[in-house]
């Protein structure tokens, strides 16, 4: 009999062939739309005929941290309790990044897959999601940012640098080496979004990392390998038509309204990796120091031009699948063009280097790629064509629905 995990309410069969799935950080669909127009794409654009080539939901906020928890574990933010890249703890007061394995409320498909037997590898660009991916995981699990010498000696070269096209690349060819020698059979692979924040569809530093991904997806299904492809969140232009980045400093706005100190904005898309975004997202969370002045700071936020969405925390936990208990008491999201940020002194704009300041973060961020490499089973087309697909789904797809 085959045998089966189970987690958060789904059934996964352990694979009888390799399995890869590949988070491409920061792929807005019209990458691959683009891509496949203008050639870029050719291995991943005959999907269409001998695979699956469509579009999913990321999970709002669309940041990293929630996007690739919600797909190792196959259920939203409210399930396993990641619900940005950052946050504010009320209890103690302090500011957290979310990289502690500890913050998770759930086991992840990997995790189970190598206590079930099947040999098992998470690679990550950014060292922030090595421990929550690598939650209880006995398998191979690294990143490429924090590679150590045995691990530049399985790729063949040096530890990329942290802002580079190549800090991806590292992470697909340690993959392509594993499976080569047998090491992993179950591989999920999660990439950064650097290209993505410097260079939009169509651009020559676009068009150059994406031959470089079909190249290897290529690669990855000539050694058997059935290969799923989405993304944590899209990905948007947020500058004005001269080019300055379109923010709203939040915290400035209403702390110049309602006292200095009423409120603090955190802007959960903060990480280590600032420089080409500066910390400025499409969603942030408010904080007031007085509860009376909260309805007024919703409606003080959402008069701002360039705001396109105000609710509180109790909504935003219910609307969009969140942990109740880390929500804030508002949260404010911005349009397909416009970032909001906490105080101007926090966020420093210098890392752009004159590109444009391209971000993420709200719901016009939501659509993703949801790709794979073979035909899906007849029951698992009509799901795809009938129902409403996730990005966190792709592991249901790779793993229950691939003829």
């Amino acid at each position: 009999m085959t045998e089966i995990i189970e987690l958060n309410g789904r059934r996964y069969l352990k694979p009888d062939r390799p399995i890869v799935v590949i988070c491409v950080d920061g792929c807005d669909p019209r990458y691959i739309d683009r891509g496949i127009a203008d050639g870029v794409f050719p291995f991943i654009g005959s999907f269409a005929r001998k695979g699956h080539l469509g579009t999913a939901e990321a999970v709002v906020p669309t940041f990293t941290n929630p996007n690739n928890v919600s797909i190792v574990t196959g259920a939203p933010p409210a399930v396993h309790g990641i619900s940005g890249n950052y946050y504010l703890d009320r209890e103690s007061g302090r500011e957290i990044m979310m990289t502690d394995e500890n913050l998770m409320r759930s086991e992840t498909i990997l995790a189970l897959m190598a206590r079930a037997g099947v040999k098992t590898a998470a690679i990550t660009a950014k060292d922030k999601l090595r421990k929550l991916l690598g939650r209880n995981l006995d398998g191979v699990c690294f990143s490429s940012e924090c590679a150590d010498r045995e691990i530049e000696a399985l790729v063949g070269r040096g530890r990329p640098g942290m802002y580079s096209a190549d800090l991806s690349l590292f992470v697909l060819d340690a993959g392509i080496a594993l499976l080569d020698r047998g090491a992993a059979t179950l591989l999920y692979l999660s990439l950064s979004d650097y290209v993505q924040h410097a260079h939009a569809p169509g651009a020559p530093e676009a068009d150059g990392f994406n031959r470089a991904l079909d190249d290897r997806v290529r690669r990855l299904v000539e050694l058997g390998a059935v290969v799923g492809i989405v993304a944590d969140h899209g990905m948007n232009d947020k500058a004005k038509p001269d080019g300055a980045p379109n923010v709203i400093f939040l915290e400035d706005e209403l702390n110049g309204r309602f006292g200095d100190g009423s409120v603090r904005v955190i802007c959960p898309i903060t990480d280590p990796f600032v420089r080409h975004h500066g910390a400025l997202g499409s969603f942030v969370r408010g904080y007031a120091r007085n509860s009376a002045d909260i309805r007024p700071m919703m409606a003080a936020s959402a008069a701002l031009p360039g705001v396109a969405l105000v609710i509180d925390g109790a909504e935003a936990a219910c609307r969009f699948e969140l942990p109740l208990d880390r929500e804030a008491d508002f949260v404010a999201l911005g349009d397909g063009n416009t970032t909001i940020g906490a105080s101007r002194a926090e966020h420093d704009l210098s890392g752009l280097a004159g590109h444009r300041l391209r971000s993420h973060g709200g719901i016009g961020e939501q659509l993703v790629p949801f790709i794979l490499s073979h035909r899906l089973t007849p029951q698992y087309r009509d799901i795809a064509a009938t129902r409403r697909q996730r990005n966190f789904d792709i592991f249901d797809f790779v793993l229950n629905g691939v003829a």
